[in-house]
C-alpha cells in the first residue's frame, strides 16, 4: 500500500473509534423494566434446555445471538455463570455493571469459617469511544469466584443483597449460593413456590433442579442462600450522544433497597424459626409458601410426583460425570496414594473434574429432606390439617401407585465394565445411594452403589472403596467444607459417620394405615 494512502486510512479513523462490539452506557441505573427484562432472558435461557453457557449464548433463546459471534466461545463454571449472564445482558442493553474484585483474605475462602469481605470492585465504565464488551465480560470472568458469594449478608459493599421472602422478590435471576461451593441461578418460580435454578459445573455443563436441602443453611455471616443483585448507580457522567461517558458507580445500601431482608437467616421470630400466618413451617417449606404468596394447600400425591421428577434429573446429570470418569479410563488406573486433604475442593484435576462428592452430598440431602417432607404430610394428612388438600380415596394407595409409576419412569442404564448395559429405576437407584461412591477411580458398578462381579477394582482399591462408607454416609457438610477429610486409606476409614440415614420413601408410604383402617379412626373422612 502506498505510503500516501495508508496515512489517509489512519488519519480518517478517530482515536475515539468505538471498538469492535462497544459496550455503550446508555442507562444511569436499572429499573424495573431492565429487571424485568432480564429475568425474561433468564427464564428463556432456562426454558430452551441449553446444556452449557456456550449453548445458551448461541441458541435461540438468545436474542443478541448474531450481534457477537465472537464471544460465543465461553465456558463458566457455577460460580461464573450468573456473572456472566449479568454481565452480558448489561452490555447488550446499556447499562452500567460493577463486580467485586477483591476481598479481605485468601483468594480461596471457600471453606474457610468466616466472612470474605470485599476491599476493592471494577466499575465499566465507558471513558470514551465505548468499552470492548467482549474484553471486558472475559476480564470480569477471570476475577470472579466462589468466594465473591460469600460476604456478611448484614453489611453492604457486596455485588448481592437478601431478598424478602415474597412474591416478586424471588424471581428469575436471583441467585443461590451454597457455602460449601456451589451457585445456581434462578430461572422460574412456579406457582406452588418451587424455584428452579440453573448451574454450571467443572466440566461446563449446565443442568437444572428445584431449590431445596440440597443447598445447606447458612449462617448470615457467610451470605449462603438467596440472593439479588445489588442495585448501582452511575453518577457524576456526562452525555455524549446517546452514551452515557465517565462517573463512578454507587451501590444501594441496604437500607436503600425495598425488598431487603435477613429473614432467611433471622426466621420470622428473630430466632430463626419460620411461621406463615402463624402456623409453624421448615425453612424450605417456609421459602415457597412465602414467594407462592401463601399457598399452603400441599398435595402429597403431586408433592411426591414433583419430587421425583426433579430428583431423577439429578441423578440423570450425576450420571454424565460418572461417564465421563469411564472415558478417560480412570477405574482403571491406579488409585492414588491419598485422597485430597479436602474432597470437596482440589488442585487435583482428575478429582476437581470427575469425582462427585459435592454433588452426591446435595443428591443425598435432597433424598433426605424428602422423606422428610413426605413424612410429615402424611402426619399432617392423619392429623387431618387443612394445609393437605388431597380429596382422593386411600391417600396410602395412591403414593404407593404414584411412586411405583415415577420409579419406572425414572430409569438410569449405565454400561458395566464388562459392556453390558444394567437398567437401574428410581426405587433401586434410591437404595444405593449412600453406597454409590464419589471415588472416580473406582469401577462403574460402585460409582452406582452397585457390586456385582464385573467389577474391576482390585484388592486396593477394595478396600479404599470399603474405607469411604463413612464419608459416603455423610450428607452435611460442615462449614468447613469437610476440611480434612482426605488422606491415606487407613485416615479415610476413621473419616464420616456410622449409619445412613432412612430414605426408603417406599417403605415409609407402606407404613401408613389403609383407608379401612383410616376410616375406621375418623369417621366421615
Amino acid at each position: 500500500m502506498a505510503p500516501l494512502l495508508l496515512l489517509m486510512l489512519t488519519l480518517a479513523v478517530p482515536a475515539s473509534a468505538a471498538p469492535a462490539h462497544a459496550w455503550r452506557i446508555t442507562k444511569d441505573h436499572w429499573n424495573e423494566a431492565d429487571e424485568r427484562g432480564f429475568g425474561r432472558f433468564v427464564t428463556a435461557l432456562g426454558e430452551s434446555g441449553c446444556s452449557s453457557s456456550e449453548s445458551c449464548l448461541r441458541s435461540s433463546a438468545n436474542p443478541w445471538r448474531d450481534s457477537d459471534a465472537g464471544f460465543m466461545d465461553v465456558d463458566v463454571d457455577c460460580a461464573k455463570l450468573p456473572y456472566l449472564l449479568r454481565g452480558y445482558y448489561a452490555w447488550k442493553n446499556g447499562l452500567p455493571f460493577s463486580y467485586v474484585d477483591a476481598l479481605s483474605g485468601p483468594r480461596d475462602l471457600r471453606f474457610g469459617k468466616t466472612a470474605n469481605r470485599p476491599v476493592s470492585r471494577t466499575a465499566i465504565t465507558d471513558h470514551g469511544g465505548g468499552i470492548d464488551g467482549p474484553k471486558a465480560l472475559r476480564e470480569m470472568l477471570d476475577t470472579v469466584f466462589t468466594a465473591s458469594y460469600r460476604t456478611d449478608a448484614s453489611e453492604g459493599g457486596s455485588d448481592f443483597y437478601s431478598p424478602a421472602l415474597q412474591p416478586g422478590s424471588i424471581r428469575p435471576g436471583t441467585v443461590i449460593y451454597d457455602t460449601n461451593a456451589h451457585v445456581g441461578i434462578v430461572w422460574k418460580v412456579d406457582e406452588s413456590g418451587r424455584v428452579h435454578y440453573m448451574d454450571a459445573h467443572p466440566d461446563f455443563t449446565i443442568t437444572r433442579s428445584v431449590y431445596g436441602p440440597q443447598f445447606g443453611a447458612s449462617p448470615m455471616a457467610l451470605g449462603g442462600g438467596l440472593k439479588n443483585w445489588r442495585p448501582l448507580q452511575l453518577v457524576g457522567a456526562h452525555r455524549e450522544g446517546n452514551a452515557l461517558v465517565g462517573g463512578r458507580i454507587v451501590l444501594a445500601a441496604n437500607n436503600q433497597i425495598s425488598d431487603f431482608s435477613l429473614t432467611q437467616y433471622l426466621g420470622t421470630d428473630g430466632r430463626g424459626h419460620f411461621a406463615y400466618n402463624g402456623a409453624p413451617l421448615g425453612y424450605y417449606e417456609y421459602v415457597r409458601v412465602a414467594v407462592s404468596g401463601g399457598r399452603t394447600d400441599f398435595n402429597p400425591v403431586y408433592e411426591l410426583q414433583a419430587t421425583m421428577r426433579t430428583l431423577c434429573n439429578d441423578l440423570r446429570d450425576r450420571a454424565q460425570y460418572v461417564d465421563q470418569a469411564v472415558q478417560e479410563n480412570l477405574p482403571r488406573t491406579n488409585h492414588p496414594l491419598r485422597l485430597p486433604d479436602n474432597i470437596y475442593s482440589s488442585d487435583d484435576t482428575a478429582w476437581e473434574n470427575y469425582a462427585t462428592p459435592s454433588r452426591d452430598a446435595r443428591l443425598k440431602a435432597g433424598f433426605v429432606g424428602f422423606h422428610r417432607d413426605l413424612k410429615e404430610m402424611i402426619g399432617l394428612w392423619l392429623a387431618r390439617d387443612g394445609r393437605i388438600a388431597y380429596d382422593g380415596l386411600d391417600l396410602r394407595d395412591d403414593l404407593l401407585r404414584a411412586y411405583d409409576e415415577q420409579s419406572q419412569a425414572c430409569t438410569i442404564t449405565y454400561l458395566s465394565s464388562d459392556k453390558t448395559p444394567v437398567p437401574m429405576n428410581f426405587a433401586m437407584l434410591e437404595r444405593n445411594l449412600f453406597a454409590m461412591s464419589f471415588d472416580p477411580y473406582d469401577c462403574v458398578e460402585l460409582r452406582w452403589g452397585d457390586d456385582r462381579a464385573s467389577c474391576t477394582n482390585q484388592t486396593a482399591k477394595r478396600r479404599w472403596y470399603g474405607a469411604a462408607q463413612g464419608l459416603r454416609n455423610d450428607y452435611v457438610r460442615a462449614m468447613d467444607g469437610g476440611a480434612g477429610t482426605g488422606g491415606d486409606v487407613a485416615e479415610i476409614e476413621s473419616r464420616g459417620g456410622p449409619n445412613a440415614p432412612d430414605i426408603n420413601i417406599r417403605n415409609l408410604i407402606a407404613s401408613m394405615p389403609p383407608r379401612a383402617a383410616f376410616v375406621q379412626r375418623f369417621p366421615g373422612r
